[in-house]
């Protein structure tokens, strides 16, 4: 079991276990919303997430569909601003901030995406595969996982 939780500890989670991917995304909008060269998410089956607290306090934007649906949507806490988990009605898996974790989530970044839109003052020194918008796409009709995304 991990926990997890924004700067201010309004919204509190846990999770039982990450169970992947664990990408890094360096498409512009996940720059935008993290503010950094690209956003860490770890994937998490639905059925292992618990919110603990905080539900009153998570807001979320839907930026404009780019390409196909769904929606860039982002959640956040609405006293501090971080992001924080909302799984999608439905869903039964979903992508988490690694950032918010408390503790070791027990996985381990797997690959760079959106790499075609990498920050030019961020140099990836890692041996992590790296991943165009295309090959994401075609990796994530391989593993049923849908869409390339719509960064």
């Amino acid at each position: 079991m991990t926990s997890g939780g924004c700067l201010c500890g309004g919204v509190r989670f846990e999770i039982e276990r990450a169970v992947g991917p664990f990408e890094l995304c360096h498409c512009p909008r996940c720059r935008k919303a993290s503010g950094s060269a690209f956003s860490a998410a770890v994937g998490v089956n639905a059925a292992d997430f618990r919110l603990l607290q905080g539900s009153e306090l998570i807001e979320c934007y839907e930026a404009p569909i780019l390409r196909s649906p769904p929606p860039y949507r982002v959640a956040f806490c609405r006293r501090c601003g971080s992001p924080v988990p909302d799984p999608p009605p439905g869903a039964s898996w979903f992508e988490i901030p690694a950032g918010l974790l408390d503790g070791d989530p027990g996985a381990r970044p797997d690959r760079h995406i959106f790499v075609e839109h990498q920050a030019p003052w961020f140099e990836s020194r890692d041996a992590l595969p790296r991943l165009t918008m295309q090959e994401l796409a075609e990796w994530r009709r391989r593993q049923g996982r849908g869409p390339g995304g719509n960064g």
